[in-house]
């Protein structure tokens, strides 16, 4: 059974920093591509970061430069540190996973975690 389970949301200051966390079990984590993505209320979910089995990376362009996406396949954990967060990057955030990296990007992904809340004040 695929399980994604996110953790590290709270709630900051603007330009404070969060890292999330993704922890993966039940497939072969390896071979997946992975992504964060996020919602706020009133708006359409969006890709945040992705990062595929070769280590590729892509990112929002709202958040270049602030946040970065990583993934320790030991731990098979996928995390995603977020630094000079502002009051736009208040969402639920939510980690997936699929084999094809083309799922991820179009947010068709086979498996996604419950989501971890965000909140940004000014």
């Amino acid at each position: 059974q695929v399980q994604l389970v996110e953790s590290g949301g709270g709630s900051v200051q603007t330009g404070g920093s969060l890292r999330l966390a993704c922890a993966a079990s039940g497939y072969t984590y390896s071979y997946y591509s992975m992504g964060w993505f996020r919602q706020a209320p009133g708006k359409e979910r969006e890709v945040v970061a992705t990062i595929d089995s070769d280590g590729s990376i892509t990112y929002a362009d709202s958040v270049k430069g602030r946040f970065t996406i990583s993934k320790d396949d030991a731990k098979k954990t996928l995390y995603l540190q977020m630094n000079s967060l502002k009051p736009d990057d208040t969402a639920m955030y939510y980690c997936a996973a699929d084999f094809r990296p083309v799922n991820l990007a179009n947010m068709k992904a086979d498996y996604w975690g419950q989501g971890t809340q965000v909140n940004v004040s000014s």
